[in-house]
């Protein structure tokens, strides 16, 4: 009886790992901006479609937001002429996916952009893409079944199906990784800004991108300093920063 119940159990779950591709997937959104070939100006009107069917146009600030699932590709097409197609999984920012297409406008229309808010948007971000964030590479996990005295115990089937899904696997562990260095990049952006540097060291122009580049602050030390302590590392970097343009000045 236990013999023919195990091969019972193997077909069972062999007939699972055919059906697998059947199951349904979570649903996603890409946001962004189309503009010209100039990637100046953006382009009202472009058709954004998905592999999955679903589809929708720019609005005047060339800008769009479509509903996806991770296994989709998206493209774009204006006066006939389509892009190539996107896969959603290898997208590096798939809230902020920006592209330009190969048209030149000649008019731009004025646009009134309202400030972002980081916190708002990272935590619309961690909604969105909730599946991701909280995904955890599968492995062998047990599940019991029954009641009293006739509790079973045994392996989550789904858990060793997903097993064997290798590459969607390999794509979903890169897709978090890049969302989690995205949050993290945009979290320093966020405290480390040219507004935050321009105030406490009166820097403008070449001289302020080139010390928003080398002393730009790594995540971690970010996250954990105080805003006093904050300032004062922009300052002392400033102190430093000055030392090494006189240092340039003189040798020339």
């Amino acid at each position: 009886m236990k013999k023919k119940f195990t091969h019972i159990l193997c077909a069972g779950c062999t007939i699972l790992l055919i059906l697998f591709s059947h199951n349904a997937t979570a649903q996603f959104k890409v946001k962004g901006t189309v503009y010209d070939s100039s990637r100046l100006y953006p382009v009202q009107s472009v058709t954004v479609v998905s592999t999955g069917g679903k589809g929708t146009f720019t609005d005047a600030n060339g800008d769009y937001e479509i509903e996806v699932s991770e296994k989709d590709s998206v493209w774009f097409s204006y006066l006939g002429k389509p892009t190539v197609k996107f896969p959603v999984l290898k997208m590096a920012d798939p809230l902020h996916f920006d592209i330009s297409i190969q048209i030149n406008i000649m008019v731009l229309k004025g646009v009134t952009v309202s400030p972002r808010n980081y916190r708002l948007d990272s935590i619309q971000n961690r909604r969105d893409y909730a599946k991701i964030f909280n995904y955890e590479k599968p492995g062998l996990r047990t599940t019991t079944s029954g009641r009293g005295d006739q509790v079973g115990v045994g392996f989550d089937l789904d858990e060793i199906i997903r097993m064997f899904q290798f590459r969607r696997n390999k794509n979903m562990l890169a897709f978090q990784q890049r969302l989690m260095q995205q949050e993290q990049d945009k979290f320093v952006d966020h405290r480390f800004n040219k507004q935050v540097v321009r105030r406490l060291t009166n820097l403008n122009g070449e001289p302020l991108d080139s010390f928003m580049v080398m002393y730009r602050p790594p995540y971690e030390f970010a996250l954990v300093t105080s805003d006093y302590d904050f300032q004062s590392y922009i300052k002392k970097c400033y102190e430093q920063f000055k030392t090494l343009e006189a240092k340039k000045e003189k040798s020339f």
